[in-house]
């Protein structure tokens, strides 16, 4: 039993020792075992013994609350964890990162390992002898679910070449959690569930597609690409075509953040914050207009022409907008020979008028005829594979549209998400 305890008191002395990785621990199930390590440690302070053991239960609840194994567990949070060398190593060759740097690496992944290979019996054990239990505490394993290149090593400080590649294809922190961010409260926060829309559903407008894909693997490659405007019908794709190159790229280092109207004015604070990390950045605007001059349109002129600091080449603007002239122009602003206020007022205008032309690709999205309507809407079928006769699959899609928003890709798609629902009731057996 003392040995148990020994070897107990070195995992906890290990663990605060760590020195690149300890950000680990910092999430809730991180923060449960840490509670449970402690509370053994103070068990001679007189602490009311049942504490230990709901410290244990709350560790385990945590895991049982994402399905996850102890194991699983800890590789992922190693494989996202920001800290200098998985920052370093995505810029540079393992070979050309400092002595210091590897060692401590080294140092700590011997650590981490040995708590891979922890029992949960040594800690159930543990925790009976810290709280005087009469009964060892539940032991209970959920599976490995995943199978890294960790998962199938001995030794983990032989991994660091593996582990370089993984932190250079797919960042760390956020950027490695999340392939689609949000920027709310001055700060990214990643979207948890990204729209799944792929590439492949998007049919109709096959140019303006191809366009669009081709400037994004520019970026991807590190080449100057161009902000795009996609300009056009309501519901003609122009929002899911941007998205599913979300979904087509991601693996290759794409990343996208969304950001609404109202928040252009935080624009080049973004950009800031983006333009030395590895990976490429998408800036989505969706239904981009401005009322007038101000300074969310400021800031995104300052963003799409450059200013004193040089553009960021990881980062690029796609917006789309129903409108070719994004701000709203008004018959009071044309100049009239009374206008005396302003010299040049002309220019004002042509330069609200002109700001489109900023972007250095502008894609039209006509609006769909019924050919290009029905196309979609049998490619849409073929694509879940619905079971309907085409002449009245057509028949019902020329309905929907003529009784709902008129024909578009959206129409498209929510007359085939109907469609599939209203046949599946059909086929559920009567109660």
């Amino acid at each position: 039993m003392n040995k148990d305890l020994n070897y107990y008191h070195l995992i906890h002395q290990e663990i605060a020792s760590l020195l690149l990785y300890q950000s680990i621990f910092d999430d809730e199930i991180g923060q449960a075992f840490l509670e449970v390590l402690n509370l053994i440690d103070i068990r001679n302070q007189q602490l009311i013994d049942i504490n230990c053991l709901k410290a244990y239960s709350q560790w385990f609840k945590n895991l049982a609350s994402q399905g996850i194994s102890w194991q699983d567990y800890l590789i992922g949070r190693i494989l996202v964890d920001d800290n200098p060398f998985s920052q370093q190593v995505q810029s540079d060759q393992l070979e050309d990162l400092p002595k210091p740097l590897i060692e401590a690496v080294e140092h700590d992944l011997s650590i981490l390992n040995t708590l891979y290979n922890l029992p949960l019996e040594a800690i159930s054990q543990w925790v009976k002898e810290a709280a005087n239990l009469p009964f060892s505490p539940f032991i209970g394993e959920f599976e490995n679910k995943d199978h890294t290149f960790l998962h199938q090593q001995d030794n983990w400080e032989t991994c660091l070449q593996e582990l370089a590649d993984h932190y250079r294809q797919y960042g760390t922190g956020i950027f490695a959690q999340y392939k689609a961010l949000k920027w709310h409260n001055n700060q990214l926060v990643g979207i948890s569930e990204a729209d799944p829309i792929t590439l492949t559903e998007i049919v109709g407008y096959e140019s303006q597609k191809e366009t669009l894909i081709k400037n994004t693997e520019i970026l991807l490659s590190g080449y100057n690409a161009l902000n795009v405007l996609l300009y056009g019908s309501r519901g003609s794709g122009k929002s899911s075509l941007v998205k599913g190159l979300l979904n087509e790229y991601h693996s290759q280092g794409l990343r996208l953040v969304e950001i609404n109207k109202s928040q252009l004015s935080s624009l080049p604070m973004i950009v800031d914050q983006l333009r030395n990390i590895p990976q490429k950045f998408i800036i989505f605007v969706d239904d981009l207009s401005f009322e007038e001059d101000n300074d969310a349109f400021k800031s995104l002129k300052v963003v799409l022409e450059g200013n004193v600091t040089a553009k960021a080449k990881n980062v690029v603007v796609y917006a789309t907008s129903n409108r070719r002239h994004l701000i709203r122009e008004y018959f009071d602003d044309r100049p009239r020979p009374k206008d005396a206020d302003e010299v040049h007022h002309w220019d004002t205008v042509q330069e609200k008028l002109s700001f489109s032309d900023r972007f250095g690709l502008t894609l039209t999205f006509e609006p769909a005829n019924q050919e290009t309507y029905l196309n979609i809407v049998h490619h849409l079928a073929s694509q879940i594979k619905l079971e309907i006769d085409q002449d009245e699959l057509e028949f019902k899609a020329k309905q929907w549209a003529t009784q709902h928003n008129g024909r578009s890709g959206r129409t498209a798609k929510q007359f085939i998400d109907f469609l599939e629902g209203e046949l599946g009731l059909i086929e559920l057996p009567q109660v």
